[in-house]
């Protein structure tokens, strides 16, 4: 698997680390994560590179979020609800949303995607 971006295109932090990956000549999918949000699948792998927190994977800063009143919801949810919710709806997810085959990480600090890209071949051609 290539690196898969999931963001918005209206999201500044999605559009920083876009052009955080252009410049440093990362190759990379991007996926709209809004009319494509990550599959249960890709959710749980990622559950899995944030150390099992459910909360790291969703966009606690959102309208979404609020409104479903996920704040008190998600701590008495199972996990495998909290995934199917996510799957449903890229407004919940937090963004952007980078996966391999092997690793992942949400959000965007730069010294967090340095490490990440470290273990990561995906250099473009020149």
């Amino acid at each position: 698997m290539s690196l898969r971006v999931y963001a918005y295109e209206k999201c500044d932090t999605c559009r920083k680390e876009l052009k955080f990956l252009t410049s440093k000549k990362i190759a990379h999918e991007v996926i709209p994560i809004r009319a494509q949000p990550p599959s249960v699948a890709e959710l749980k792998a990622m559950l899995g590179y944030v150390g099992g927190d459910l909360r790291k994977l969703f966009n606690t800063a959102g309208q979404d979020y609020r409104a479903l009143d996920m704040k008190t919801r998600l701590p008495k949810l199972k996990v495998d609800e909290a995934l199917a919710l996510l799957a449903a709806s890229g407004n919940l997810v937090k963004r952007p949303f980078a996966l391999t085959a092997k690793a992942g990480v949400v959000g965007f600090r730069e010294e967090e995607w340095v490490r990440f890209l470290a273990g990561v071949s995906t250099k473009s051609p020149a």
